[in-house]
C-alpha cells in the first residue's frame, strides 16, 4: 500500500499524530511485516540538498573525516566532534561550548540531528545554509580558533586532502551534517502501527504534547520544530536581558531574546538545555513551560502557564524520552 504524498507532507505539518494514526496504520503494518518497522524516510521527505553541492558518498566520506580531524582547529586540540559528540546526540554535555586555550562560549551547542531539513543554522539563525554554517565555528576565536589558510595548508600535507579548497571543504562537512539524523524511536513505531512503540503512560503524554502541555504549537512536524524564533524568557534573568537572541541579527525589536526552537529528536541524550544549558533535566524543561516561562516584554504569546498535574508531568517527560531512537550518520 503507497502512503500519498499528500499524506506523507499532513504527516510533516500536522501536529495531530493519533487521529492521522489510523490512515497510517495499514501501510505501517504491511512495512513491518516486510521488515522495515518505522515509517521514518516516508514522514521526513525528501532531504532537501543545494543543486551547486549534490550528495555523493565521496563527499560525504570527506566531511566525516574532516569532522573528526584536530587540524581544523587552532592549537590541533578540537575536532568538530569535541562539540558535536555523537554519543550524546551530536550536542555537547557542557551547558556552553568550551574552545581551544579553554576558552567559553555564552551558548550551548546545538544538536546537529536533522540539520540538513532546517533553513537557517545556530541558535539566531545567522547562517543561511549549511555550507555557510559548518565554517564559522573554524574561524571563531571561541571556538576552533583557526584561520582558514593555515587549516587548508596543514592539511594539504595529508594526501587525503590533495586539492581541497575552502569552498571543498564546506561543501564536504555540509555532505556530512545532512545525513546526521535520529530514526526508530519508540514514537516512529508508534507511528508506524506497532501498539508497543509507546507505553500506556507516553501515550497520555503524547496526547497532552499536542493538547493541554501545548508544546505542539512550536515543536510540530517529524523533526519536532517550527525552524522558527521564539522568546520563551530563558534569556530574561531578574528582569535583564542577558542574550538578545534573533535580535542581534535582525535588529528587530520584537526578536529580543528569541532563539531557533531545537528539534526533540534525541531529547533524551542532548542535556542540558535551552541555548545557555541553563536547564539540566527534562522535568525541570517542564516545570519551565508550566509556570509559563520567564515573563518579559516580547514574551511569545503561545508561552502560558499549563498547570499540569504532577502525573501529566510524568506522562509527558515519558513521551519526550521515547523521542530518542537510533543515531545514524554518514549514508545518504
Amino acid at each position: 500500500m503507497e502512503v500519498s504524498y499528500e499524506h506523507r507532507m499532513e504527516a510533516l505539518i500536522l501536529p495531530r499524530w493519533h487521529r492521522r494514526l489510523t490512515r497510517l496504520s495499514a501501510a505501517g503494518f504491511l512495512l513491518a511485516a516486510a521488515g522495515s518497522i518505522s515509517l521514518h524516510a516516508q514522514r521526513y521527505g525528501t532531504l532537501p540538498v543545494p543543486p551547486a553541492n549534490p550528495l555523493t558518498p565521496e563527499k560525504i566520506a570527506l566531511g566525516k573525516k574532516l569532522f573528526s580531524d584536530p587540524r581544523l582547529s587552532g592549537d590541533g586540540s578540537l575536532t568538530c566532534a569535541s562539540c558535536h559528540d555523537p554519543a550524546h546526540g551530536f550536542a555537547d554535555h557542557r551547558a556552553v561550548s568550551t574552545g581551544i586555550l579553554g576558552r567559553t562560549g555564552d551558548r550551548n551547542v546545538p544538536t546537529l540531528l536533522g540539520r540538513g531539513y532546517g533553513a537557517l543554522q545556530f541558535w539566531d539563525g545567522r547562517a543561511a545554509s549549511l555550507e555557510e554554517q559548518v565554517t564559522q565555528p573554524i574561524s571563531n576565536p571561541l571556538e576552533m580558533g583557526a584561520a582558514m589558510d593555515t587549516v587548508l595548508s596543514r592539511l594539504h600535507a595529508d594526501p587525503a586532502y590533495t586539492g581541497l579548497t575552502a569552498e571543498s571543504l564546506a561543501e564536504a562537512l555540509a555532505s556530512y551534517v545532512r545525513t546526521i539524523r535520529s530514526v526508530d524511536a519508540g514514537f516512529d513505531r508508534y507511528m508506524s502501527g506497532l501498539p508497543n512503540g509507546l507505553s500506556d503512560l507516553a501515550r497520555e503524554g503524547l496526547r497532552l504534547f499536542e493538547d493541554k502541555a501545548r508544546c505542539y504549537i512550536c515543536h510540530g512536524g517529524d523533526l519536532f520544530t517550527d525552524e522558527a524564533f521564539h522568546n520563551t524568557g530563558v534569556s530574561w534573568k531578574e528582569g535583564a536581558l542577558r542574550d538578545e537572541g534573533r535580535a542581534r541579527i535582525t535588529g528587530k525589536k520584537y526578536h529580543k531574546g528569541a532563539f531557533k526552537t531545537p528539534t526533540l529528536r534525541e531529547i533524551a541524550n542532548t542535556a542540558p538545555y535551552m541555548h545557555d544549558g541553563s536547564i539540566a533535566t527534562i522535568e525541570e524543561v517542564i516545570e519551565f513551560y508550566d509556570r509559563g516561562g520567564n515573563p518579559n516584554p516580547f514574551l511569545d504569546e503561545n508561552i502560558v502557564p499549563l498547570h499540569l498535574s504532577a502525573a501529566e508531568k510524568q506522562a509527558l517527560a515519558a513521551f519526550l524520552r521515547a523521542l530518542s531512537g537510533s543515531v545514524r550518520d554518514g549514508t545518504p
